[in-house]
């Protein structure tokens, strides 16, 4: 006999990681972009609630080991894409900036097996607006008297970079092939209808 599965219980299981994707995705730009964002506690339990919530919601409607395995990669997902979101609204400006002056430091490890000794470099900038006055970096990305593009947080958050420098895409890419994963496993692995649940 063939076990006949409900539109809804298959249309409710494919679509959740998209759906959950979305909606972790809306949260965490607000959160970290918003004008009116929650304080950091509520960001981070619902956030988590919500993670949660649609991790259990898609163990229960897929069941077994594939809910149960597609339940953490769903979350893995997820989790992504609240690291693309934060990488997008980090550094939401930036200016053109010329460099004063430059100025290297050795920092050098002790112990056994330790690191090499790294050299940084911190650029003094004339940016418009006075911020940002400074730029780390780990490699000479530009001589005393040259320009460059510094992306940064007007809210002083997060300390200024390159621009270009983080791409918020790469962690969505694997976050994207993590939620098609978790959809498979879904596709595959759903509950048929009159299936006894426990």
């Amino acid at each position: 006999m063939t076990e006949m599965v409900r539109p809804w219980w298959r249309t409710a299981t494919v679509a959740l990681p998209g759906l959950a994707a979305g909606a972790v995705y809306g949260w965490a730009s607000w959160c970290f972009a918003g004008s009116s964002a929650p304080s950091g506690a509520v960001a981070l339990v619902g956030g988590a609630v919500l993670v949660l919530g649609v991790c259990a919601a898609y163990s229960v409607l897929v069941g077994g080991t594939g809910g149960l395995f597609g339940a953490l990669l769903l979350a893995l997902g997820l989790l992504l894409a609240v690291a693309a979101a934060d990488q997008a609204a980090a550094r939401t400006a930036a200016a053109t900036c010329a460099v004063r002056e430059v100025r290297t430091r050795i920092q050098s490890s002790a112990g056994e097996g330790a690191p090499p000794n790294r050299t940084v470099y911190r650029f003094e900038l004339d940016c418009p607006g006075g911020y940002p006055a400074e730029l780390k970096e780990d490699r000479p990305v530009a001589e005393r008297g040259q320009r460059i593009r510094v992306a940064f947080d007007p809210a002083h958050r997060v300390s200024p970079e390159l621009q270009g420098r983080t791409r918020p895409w790469k962690a969505g890419l694997w976050g994207a092939a993590l939620l098609a994963l978790s959809t498979v496993i879904a596709w595959a692995k759903r509950r048929p209808y009159g299936e006894d649940r426990a």
